[in-house]
């Protein structure tokens, strides 16, 4: 047979080289037709599409000069002849079609790989990319984040932003946790990634505008007590929200917070900044006040071995949208919605008792939770699963649900791994600092007022829930503990596995 290619490239590594290069431009080529025409397309196709099979390809086009280079070499040494420079005659057939496959081949090379190299960094900043390749790992935050108020929000949103600089940090850092997944050298849960995050002012801001004033919030919290009729307990509440702007210079309710007016700094003593030791304030006019936790004091020695931060959108919404609900807030929900039937006894009690006992994997928590539910009703209710085995079934559903959605067992996640700094029920949360301890050296203390943040428009069940009080209620706790919840935060009680 003739040859039509310049003879040194007849030797087999070269001709594997290209075998290789060709094989895998026509199954990329094939990939990316599926891709486009396919909805949904398994994520480790892209990876396979974008990243290994382009690598493999480069590699087979490299085989092929390196293959020529050693044929030469050894035509050179059987032949015992100086060697020839390089050169191109474009007079002989063979090499005339050899430039021509190369130029061709460069060019579709190139463009190619420009297409290739723009579909291969945006696979790597898709939600696909970051939640499911690493399908284990990340299982539990990519379904929080699907449930989530961010869901049409992608990862690098948030977690890169934009700019070249935090973009190379990304890829380095995805480096390592590409090292970690491979040798199973990544903790279980994963740790919160506090101290790489980048400023809110530069990813959250972006959206949520600072200056934007928001007001109030009226919001209505619906708790289901164990006991046999799931008895209700509303608290409706007046959340004072609020913002501000830096033309009027004035900032009011919890967005007094966002640095309008103010300039908040603290010192945190742990990685979590859960605990709090030191607060310094500065408002419109430059004053300064410095507060210290009386609880957690910190010498002023010891003040430069830490980390002085500036408060930020992320230091209250720590979780905006990897979240984990309690098993109570998870069935309260479930029980003010109608997906699970009030009046069906004890739901409450059964199935909190289902959620939070501890299981070895998710599929034998769902198989546990359905055996648990129906031996609860057979041993207490007998006639209840008789007669009302749908609502029962029903029920089994939802809780079944809520375990998908918020516990992982694989991975060591649930409701109490991460604390929730919004609010103060199930985490310390705002009592970080506004639990009465934090005083200054003129003796100002910041401020433990309830009604500062919220009031209470109405509180309890039946008439007494629906009966609105403008001017706010004084707070009654559903359950008689006396005084107790004067001094108590409300963390050190509620569990997420407690009455409410």
């Amino acid at each position: 047979m003739k040859k039509r290619l310049p003879s040194l490239f007849y030797n087999p590594l070269s001709m594997f080289g290209a075998i290789v290069a060709i094989v895998n431009f026509l199954a990329i080529s094939i990939i990316v037709l599926i891709d486009t025409l396919v909805v949904g397309l398994a994520p480790y196709a892209g990876i396979i599409a974008f990243i290994i099979l382009p690598a493999i390809l480069i590699l087979g086009l490299i085989l092929i000069p390196v293959g020529m280079h050693f044929e030469r070499r050894r035509r050179i040494r059987q032949e015992k002849t100086e060697p020839r420079s390089f050169y191109v005659d474009l007079g002989k057939p063979s090499h005339r079609l050899a430039t021509m496959i190369f130029i061709s081949g460069s060019i579709i090379f190139l463009l190619a790989t420009a297409v290739g190299s723009y579909r291969a960094y945006e696979f790597t900043e898709s939600v696909t990319f970051c939640g499911r390749v690493c399908h284990e790992v990340m299982d539990p935050e990519h379904t929080a984040y699907q449930n989530s108020p961010h869901a049409r929000v992608t990862c690098v949103d948030c977690h890169v932003g934009e700019g070249a600089g935090w973009f190379v940090r990304s890829k380095l850092s995805g480096a390592y946790q590409v090292y970690a997944t491979v040798f199973n050298a990544y903790p279980k849960p994963i740790p919160t990634p506090i101290e790489n995050l980048r400023p809110a002012r530069e990813t959250c801001e972006q959206c949520h505008w600072p200056d934007k004033f928001h007001g109030s919030q009226e919001r209505v919290f619906d708790h289901y007590m164990v006991d046999e009729e799931n008895t209700k307990w509303s608290i409706r509440m007046l959340v004072k929200t609020g913002g501000g702007s830096k033309e009027a210079g004035i900032a009011q309710g919890i967005h007094w917070h966002m640095n309008i007016a103010n300039e908040i700094d603290y010192i945190a003593t742990d990685e979590q900044r859960q605990e709090i030791a030191w607060v310094r304030i500065k408002d419109l006019e430059g004053n300064i006040r410095e507060y210290m936790n009386e609880d957690n004091p910190i010498e002023p020695e010891d003040f430069d071995n830490y980390e002085m931060r500036r408060m930020d959108c992320i230091d209250c919404h720590n979780r905006p949208t990897h979240i984990y609900k309690s098993p109570s807030k998870a069935v309260n929900n479930e029980l003010s919605a109608g997906r699970i039937d009030t009046s069906l006894p004890s739901a409450k009690q059964f199935a909190i008792e289902a959620l939070i006992e501890e299981y070895p994997t998710k599929d034998s928590a769902l198989i546990a939770i359905e055996k648990q539910i129906i031996e609860a009703y057979e041993d207490e209710y007998p006639d209840v699963l008789e007669t009302r085995r749908e609502d029962v079934n029903r029920m089994i559903a939802r809780l079944q649900a809520i375990y998908r959605k918020n516990f992982f067992p694989e991975m060591k996640v649930r409701w109490d791994v991460y604390p929730d700094n919004i609010g103060h029920f199930l985490s310390p949360g705002c009592y970080r600092c506004h639990n009465g301890r934090f005083v200054s050296d003129d003796g100002q203390t910041i401020s433990d007022d309830c009604n500062n943040c919220h009031i209470i428009l109405s509180q309890g069940n039946g008439e007494d829930g629906q009966m609105i009080d403008p001017g706010g209620l004084e707070f009654k706790h559903p359950v008689d503990i006396g005084e107790s919840w004067r001094e108590l935060a409300c963390s050190e009680c509620h569990t997420g596995t407690s009455q409410l």
